[in-house]
């Protein structure tokens, strides 16, 4: 699998030029340049959430495409993009898989991969939890590991909960303040896989009556390109922001670390992680 410290473009949907995020497009895009990552747009798109709609790769020209049918746009199709579209537009030809799942909740490391348990869900012609999950370890060339999913989250996606730390350790929401349901079945998982967790503030107290789907305060969503992390901060009253900051000094040492706010976009129920899409060229 290729992970994400090992990528070196980042793509973003052309939706970012939108109004509503042209600003917060221009503020990664000034962090990219500044660091010396090349990026570029994807034609062919209905939203702005491409790492869901774009596949993943497993080795420098191998790709594999999941179903693109996520139960949360049944009633808004017209957010739903066609990946063949885009793939046509810009010559992609990758393995093609009828298992629905969403890029958002595949989290790579080289030999393993979390997916979170919405994935059952999402298929649910596959009786047998079992069969899925060879199938989806045959396509990866990986182990699957699969987390509990918050029930409440509109995606259920495993990357607003945890991100690799490195290949024996997961960076993820603190199990303090999380749902004690969710932190019972992580912890579990994580005994049968021995697997580290680092834990990481997040706020979920914060409420926004305009945006009830905000993913502000989500920190575990950020952007992991080559040695880049943009790491997400919000600079609203409650905020992590200068804890959780100091905290991936620790656990990134010999990482570059940049902040940056687009609550714009966290408030449509996204961040960064979400709204790009990370290859090796």
């Amino acid at each position: 699998m290729i992970t994400n410290q090992n990528t070196n473009f980042v793509y973003f949907s052309e939706k970012i030029l939108d109004n509503q995020y042209k600003d917060a497009y221009a503020r990664i895009k000034a962090i990219l340049d500044k660091n010396s990552i090349e990026s570029g747009l994807l034609k062919g798109t209905k939203d702005v959430w491409c790492r869901d709609y774009m596949p993943i790769q497993l080795s420098k020209d191998k790709f594999v495409q999941f179903r693109y049918d996520p139960s949360y746009l049944k009633n808004f199709t017209h957010l739903k993009t066609k990946p063949r579209v885009v793939h046509i537009a810009h010559n992609l030809d990758p393995i093609v898989s009828n298992i629905n799942l969403d890029g958002g909740n595949v989290v790579q490391w080289e030999d393993k991969v979390v997916i979170s348990a919405r994935v059952y869900k999402e298929n649910p012609e596959y009786a047998d939890k079992f069969i899925l999950r060879k199938e989806l370890e045959k396509l990866f060339e990986s182990e699957v590991i699969i987390i509990p999913e918050i029930e409440s989250d509109l995606t259920g996606h495993a990357d607003g909960m945890v991100r690799f730390l490195n290949g024996k350790a997961l960076i993820g929401n603190s199990r303090e303040l999380e749902f004690e349901y969710w932190s019972a079945r992580m912890n579990r998982v994580l005994e049968t896989h021995d697997l580290f967790y680092a834990d990481i503030p997040f706020m979920l107290q914060y409420k926004d009556r305009m945006n009830p789907e905000t993913a502000i305060g989500c920190y575990v969503n950020f952007l992991e390109v080559g040695n880049l992390i943009v790491l997400p901060i919000f600079e609203v009253p409650g905020n992590h922001d200068e804890e959780v900051l100091a905290l991936f000094k620790i656990y990134y040492p010999k990482r570059i670390i940049e902040t940056v706010n687009i609550n714009e976009v966290a408030n449509q129920g996204g961040l960064l992680n979400c709204i790009t899409w990370t290859i090796l060229k």
